[in-house]
């Protein structure tokens, strides 16, 4: 029998999907479940962007530009603009997702055997694309106990080998919700030019900062130029998830014309995808604000809920709409399907993303679950009300 390839079988599963089989079991049940496990918004994807599909005037759904339609890029360097990024159309790659951005990007700057450091706990599939392209991630721990901050320089510098080509970060990140401050970005500035390194930033919850922080992105130090890579993403700033429209960024112009080709490569866009995602940029900066303070909202209820549970260590996070608690549990993969199958309040239960997935170090986050305030504060009490009955009952 032909054998699949040894890539195949490293590929790992994602941590958020393969509770499916447990979920779709509890429905045929009669279990209402509140899904706190995927980062799916429930807020409504923009009129705007939905008009423009709906009122188009196409009589052929042709090719777009492989970079992606230029009216799009033009309206996306507009809209850098206003967060202090300046950058041209012509540094912005129009991709399917913030994933296929990743792989362009990890396919233009490294070889197999490679190596990308990233901040641990981090956002799952940065492990599967990097396994995709044969390139190694290596971890460097950031813990509960510091809110997830960025670990010290001198942990990176200690990683730093030959095969080093980039540090990797998600900011504000997924799973933890930690926003980075201006001072670490400008560390680890300092660290990509002083190894000669690339500095990849994943800034898809750039919108999604609270108690009047700001977002700092490395596209604004003037000196990284050649070493910044920034992926973005319309998914969850305009509720688009399934548009699957993304973009890379830099003004490393051999790095923008390298993953040129990986675009020619899959030929184009999606031709829809984009006039939904150009209209988006339409929206008014109400969007924005009423946005973010109904995850704002949401955040405050899910923490303050969450403390009341005796033995959950949880931090508040500052920015996305995810964070990692630590449960008075051995083994979170366990008690994750535990609840979905044997455990239920009035025939409701909850899914939970076990935060072992987002590690790559040997047990990491063995007692720790991801959780995406994507539901209604009325939900969200809910929903940690069964988790604190759950962990009452658990046969630890």
């Amino acid at each position: 029998m032909p054998e699949i390839s040894h890539k195949g079988k490293k590929m790992p599963e994602s941590p958020i999907r393969k509770l499916e089989p447990f979920a779709e079991e509890a429905i045929k049940k009669g279990k209402h479940i509140y899904h706190l496990n995927i980062g799916q918004p429930d807020i409504k994807t923009p009129k705007e962007a939905m008009d423009a599909v709906r009122n188009h005037n196409l009589d052929v759904l042709e090719y777009s530009h492989s970079a992606g339609f230029e009216s799009f890029r033009i309206k996306l360097a507009q809209y850098y603009a206003k967060h202090d990024i300046n950058v041209s159309y012509k540094d912005i790659l129009v991709t399917a997702g913030g994933s296929e951005a990743l792989i362009f990007t990890i396919g233009s700057i490294t070889d197999p055997g490679d190596e990308i450091i990233v901040p641990e706990p981090f956002y799952a599939n940065y492990y599967s694309l990097s396994t995709q392209s044969t390139v190694k991630v290596i971890p460097v721990l950031s813990s509960i106990e510091t809110g997830f901050a960025l670990p010290k320089i001198e942990d990176f510098e200690n990683l730093i080998t030959p095969n080093t080509k980039a540090i990797l970060i998600c900011n504000p990140g997924n799973p933890t919700g930690y926003l980075y401050s201006k001072e670490e970005i400008k560390q680890l500035a300092t660290l990509a030019k002083k190894y000669d390194l690339f500095l990849i930033s994943d800034e898809v919850y750039r919108e999604f900062v609270y108690d009047n922080a700001e977002h700092y992105s490395i596209l604004q130090e003037e000196d990284l130029h050649e070493h910044a890579i920034v992926i973005d993403s319309v998914s969850k700033r305009y509720s688009m998830c399934g548009a699957r429209i993304g973009c890379m960024v830099s003004k490393n112009k051999e790095v923008m014309a390298t993953a040129m080709k990986f675009a020619q490569a899959r030929l184009s866009p999606p031709t829809f995808a984009q006039i939904a995602s150009e209209a988006a940029l339409d929206v008014p900066e109400s969007y924005y604000t009423e946005t973010v303070a109904k995850y704002q909202g949401r955040r405050d209820t899910l923490i303050s809920e969450l403390k009341t549970i005796p033995g959950v260590q949880v931090c508040t996070p500052r920015g996305a709409f995810y964070c990692i608690a630590q449960l008075p549990i051995k083994d979170a993969n366990h008690f994750t399907k535990w609840i979905l199958d044997s455990f239920d309040v009035d025939n409701e239960t909850v899914m939970l993303a076990p935060a072992i997935g987002f590690y790559s170090s040997i047990n990491g986050g063995k007692n720790q679950v991801r959780i995406a305030y994507v539901l209604n504060r009325k939900d969200l009490k809910k929903a940690v009300h069964i988790i604190k009955l759950a962990l009452e009952t658990y046969p630890n």
